[in-house]
């Protein structure tokens, strides 16, 4: 579920030196490495991504027995333009399947079996496009079930020695890091940090660090400079590809778990103040420097995913159409809308099992409601910063982009080329 997404490790034998991650331009069914510490699981009860507001209690249901299967999987990067996209349903029947561009909302056709146990795309993939599959089903008993997964075409410049993050072209809030994502266990690290060169028309030194066999990310000591353009360049057996994307404004927000407001500052100014409501104590946010990684206008939240069940074993909660929401680690932190919790709640009283709560209206609908405002005004790469919550664990560096919580001393040491 993409409430608890996580970056599987799929290919576990050894990579040698360069030769052995060249050409993966075609990454088709390989998902990327684990992260860090932080990984779902490990600490469920503080990352379920959706907030709770007593007494008015999110939805749950009843365990449903269809299972859907999404094929390519979640995270897989370099999925060919022709490559088949299929969904599958297990012990149940599809309701309702949509294949849509992150980016722009476009919605790829596609083709339901006359039995409703499987959908396929029929319509044309673009290169280098990030695509959300969205199916839904229910089983002989009505109860439903859904799953998500996001998907990546493949780009020549982006999938030429490992999955380069942000995409080439694109524009990025000031927090985004050059994450480079490799499909086997690097050994030589030295070898193939040698071959990335990240540069910034800014001029700020830039420095790789690894956080695994499998993850090698690049930024500056702080954020990007707003308005600059970062260049990266690879090389490998004498050729070079090279992916190129700019940083937009500067959009920095600070959650006050104390408070319950969040300002938000852009270009060093702020701008506005909204009322916020965070994780509860039983469930506190974790504190620190995080960043947006993807952006659903809606989507579902189910507790189970992240191992909250109640004993009957039903999830603690599963809200069928979370709106506005931003994912802020890989463990399953979100901002989002919350329309379930009462007015009183939102700069009042942290109800939540780990996310930021915004005001919001059920589907979305309101442009004048602060979740709305606030995904539309945010961008992928922005910056929201948690403090004084009463979470005392350490935010790890590698759960989603959290790259900045790491002292700069220690970012350079976990270079292998200095």
């Amino acid at each position: 579920m993409i409430t608890a997404r996580a970056r599987r490790t799929r290919l576990m034998t050894g990579a040698g030196a360069l030769g052995a991650v060249l050409a993966l331009s075609a990454l088709g069914g390989t998902s990327v490495a684990a992260t860090g510490d932080d990984a779902p699981g490990s600490r469920p009860a503080a990352q379920s991504p959706a907030t709770q507001s007593p007494p008015a209690q999110p939805p749950t249901q009843d365990v449903s027995d269809a299972r859907i299967q999404i094929t390519p999987q979640h995270g897989t990067y370099g999925v060919g333009v022709d490559d088949p996209v299929r969904v599958t349903v297990a012990d149940g029947t599809l309701t309702k399947v949509t294949m849509t561009a992150v980016a722009t909302g476009e919605q790829v056709a596609g083709a339901l079996s006359a039995d409703g146990t499987s959908w396929q795309a029929t319509g044309p993939l673009q290169r280098a496009t990030r695509y959300q599959i969205a199916a839904e089903a229910q089983d002989a008993e009505g109860r439903a079930v859904d799953s998500y997964a996001t998907i990546t075409t493949t780009s020549p410049a982006n999938d030429f020695l490992g999955h380069v993050s942000p995409e080439d072209g694109s524009t990025v809030g000031v927090g985004m890091p050059v994450s480079v994502s490799f499909p086997q266990a690097i050994r030589d690290k030295a070898a193939v940090e040698s071959e990335f060169q990240v540069s910034s028309s800014s001029g700020q030194q830039v420095v790789g660090h690894w956080f695994n066999d499998y993850r090698l990310d690049f930024r500056p000591e702080s954020y990007w400079k707003a308005g600059s353009t970062v260049t990266v360049r690879m090389r490998a057996h004498g050729e070079e590809r090279t992916v190129t994307f700019k940083v937009g404004r500067s959009q920095v927000s600070t959650v006050d778990a104390r408070t319950k407001q969040m300002t938000v500052q852009r270009d060093g100014k702020t701008i506005t103040t909204v009322p916020i409501t965070s994780g509860s104590p039983e469930h506190p946010t974790y504190n620190g420097q995080m960043v947006i990684s993807e952006k659903y206008r809606q989507i579902r939240m189910n507790a189970a995913t992240v191992g909250l069940t109640d004993k009957d074993g039903k999830p603690a909660y599963n809200i069928a159409a979370v709106p506005h929401a931003m994912r802020l680690t890989d463990s399953g932190t979100f901002i989002h809308g919350n329309y379930w919790g009462a007015d009183s709640v939102f700069g009042s009283v942290n109800t939540s099992h780990g996310c930021v709560g915004l005001k919001d209206v059920a589907g979305g609908g309101d442009d004048r409601q602060p979740a709305a405002w606030f995904f539309d005004n945010s961008m992928i790469g922005d910056v929201v910063i948690v403090k004084n919550s009463s979470d005392t664990s350490k935010l790890a560096p590698s759960n989603g982009y959290s790259d900045w919580n790491m002292p700069w001393s220690q970012w350079v040491a976990g270079s292998a080329t200095r």
